[in-house]
């Protein structure tokens, strides 16, 4: 879905309620409005601090008040309000089914407090509650035994090693993967953690994991320069490569991939994140490879797909 859609919605939603709305409850209402959506959804969420949370929705909400639409007032320490600076009539631009959406979440919610909104998703979705800060505040003790039975059945024990390729993925949907596996550390084995995708540059992905209870770790050193990609063509190419790095890079810096092994016996559930998403054409694999190869190592290895 295309940003102006999702920018229009907001900006709708903000009209038919007919007044300023904090972070918590437009994150409350286009998670509502997304699960109410038949097709692809405008937002993907993750349970975060207080709830469900979408990175990229509050990215366009910044970007909204950047170009003038919406002012963004500070309310407390842990909230901001949102709201219009001028009538755009954004909801009549959109679908029948998106306003029927729209009118619907105001006429259910939209009278509702902050406290009745998140209390209402935290009910009909405890998932989305896992990580919540609030949950004990709002929720009765038969309610919260709901949440904290959903959160174990996400506990696995078993030493793993994953690897994944975050192409392909939303950041929501790249941490619910490692959120539902109980991946504990998240290990960043590119050169440079940067990325043009929202969401994968090492910033705003430390602090999204450490929103979500997964550790980050950024090893530079196991990574290839991206001059070196340049004129890969083919899986020869790629063979080439990693057959190069194995031979240079891992050899070089040795010492980190005993770091890496310890961190993945200390920490037990630990994933390996490139770009690639195929396993063939990213080193993640051969970092891999050198850890299994390890001696008396206890983890298993597990690659994880889109």
């Amino acid at each position: 879905m295309v940003a102006g859609k999702r920018k229009k919605i907001i900006l709708a939603i903000l009209e038919k309620i007919g007044r300023g709305i904090t972070a918590k409850c437009m994150q409350k209402y286009l998670f509502l409005f997304s699960r109410s959506q038949m097709n692809e959804r405008i937002y993907d969420f993750v349970p975060y601090r207080y709830g469900c949370f979408s990175f990229q929705a509050n990215q366009d909400l910044v970007s909204l008040e950047k170009n003038g639409y919406i002012a963004i007032n500070e309310v407390d320490k842990s909230d901001k309000e949102y709201t219009l600076l001028h009538q755009y009539h954004a909801f009549q631009d959109l679908d029948m089914f998106e306003r029927k959406i729209i009118e619907e979440i105001c006429q259910l919610y939209g009278k509702m407090s902050q406290n009745e909104l998140i209390a209402y998703t935290y009910r009909k979705w405890p998932y989305t509650a896992i990580n919540s800060v609030i949950k004990q505040h709002i929720l009765s003790l038969d309610e919260l035994d709901v949440v904290n039975k959903q959160k174990a059945k996400l506990i696995q024990t078993e030493p793993m090693l994953f690897t994944i390729g975050y192409e392909g993925f939303s950041l929501e949907k790249f941490l619910n993967r490692l959120i539902r596996l109980n991946v504990h550390t998240l290990v960043d084995v590119r050169k440079n953690a940067f990325s043009m995708k929202y969401g994968f540059s090492k910033g705003i992905l430390e602090k999204a994991c450490n929103g979500v209870n997964v550790k980050y770790v950024h090893i530079p050193e196991l990574g290839i320069e991206s001059s070196k990609r340049q004129t890969l063509v083919n899986q020869n190419d790629y063979d080439e490569l990693f057959d190069e790095y194995e031979c240079t890079t891992l050899r070089k810096y040795w010492n980190y991939l005993l770091q890496l092994h310890d961190i993945v016996e200390t920490d037990n559930r630990v994933c390996l994140m490139c770009f690639e998403k195929d396993p063939r054409q990213c080193h993640r694999t051969r970092v891999a490879k050198a850890l299994m190869s390890l001696p008396q190592h206890k983890y298993k290895l597990n690659e994880i797909f889109l």
